[in-house]
């Protein structure tokens, strides 16, 4: 299935007592260009996050939106320096000996004392925070991929129909060359008839200006490998993804014999049908350039 460069994906997840929040949301590229937003404490995961998109995204330029909250009541720790502590213990009992005064250093005067107890913030555990975000950023990946899927089948769609119209209008110039050949030995005739009233006309003389006329305007080789692009176009467009490329040049193709369909018109009916064409496919090619 075709995916199309647009789309957009957000998760949030709650995991233990942390809670991740990942948008992505995703444009037309020629290349895969990441652009992420996330939180200062994050930005050593800045790699990884590309890592992860890169396997599953190969176009469009997408953008990652990261936001994460502990939602412990608790994030700050009691800590109890007990060297610390000792060492003021053993001045008191120094300064107790060498003053001769009583040493009535209780508890809650030793806690009140410098650095003895301190409050700490919790330090995260890196590997589960990043099991936490790559969970999260896979759950928006998934939804992101979802609808650029989505996106990509009415794409997908849209050109099938516009394949169908042009393969119409190939058949409709090749319908029209003998007619033209007709015409042009009718003008043929007609012409010296005037010119000449009565006199026997030169069959061969005039077969052979019709040939050649007819040679210079026959577009068979050009409708053949138009329709061979337009039978190329709709296997490519059942490809599973990666196709947008494919399908870009294949539109230069046909691009280029619908150019060559019209220069060798001589007819207003083929030049019409030859527009039609290329109309067409400048509308393909609009469309294909949001396909990944």
């Amino acid at each position: 299935m075709i995916k199309s460069m647009t789309g957009y994906g957000r998760f949030e997840l709650e995991k233990d007592t942390r809670r991740y929040t990942v948008e992505l949301k995703g444009v037309n590229h020629k290349y895969l260009d990441v652009n992420i937003r996330l939180p200062k404490s994050f930005n050593s995961y800045d790699a990884n996050i590309r890592s992860q998109l890169k396997n599953q995204v190969s176009r469009g330029k997408v953008d990652v939106y990261i936001s994460y909250e502990d939602l412990a009541e608790n994030q700050l720790s009691l800590k109890f320096n007990s060297t610390l502590a000792e060492e003021y213990l053993k001045i008191f009992s120094k300064m107790e000996e060498d003053y001769n005064i009583s040493n009535d250093v209780r508890v809650s005067h030793l806690s009140r004392y410098p650095e003895v107890l301190t409050m700490e913030e919790q330090v995260a555990d890196e590997e589960e925070l990043l099991s936490g975000l790559k969970e999260a950023l896979q759950g928006a990946i998934d939804k992101f991929i979802e609808t650029k899927k989505l996106e990509g089948e009415s794409l997908k769609e849209d050109l099938l129909g516009k394949l169908a119209l042009m393969e119409d209008e190939v058949t409709l110039v090749e319908e029209r060359f003998p007619e033209i050949s007709r015409l042009y030995r009718e003008k043929i005739e007609g012409k010296v008839k005037e010119l000449l009233g009565s006199v026997k006309l030169d069959e061969e003389r005039i077969l052979t200006e019709v040939t050649l006329f007819a040679e210079k305007i026959c577009t068979d080789e050009e409708v053949v490998r138009l329709r061979s692009h337009i039978n190329h176009m709709r296997d490519v467009l059942m490809e599973k993804e990666g196709v947008g490329k494919k399908l870009d040049f294949i539109a230069q193709e046909m691009q280029r014999e619908a150019n060559t369909i019209l220069s060798k018109a001589n007819d207003i009916e083929i030049s019409n049908h030859a527009i039609i064409l290329k109309t067409e496919i400048e509308k393909i090619r609009e469309q294909i350039q949001n396909i990944e």
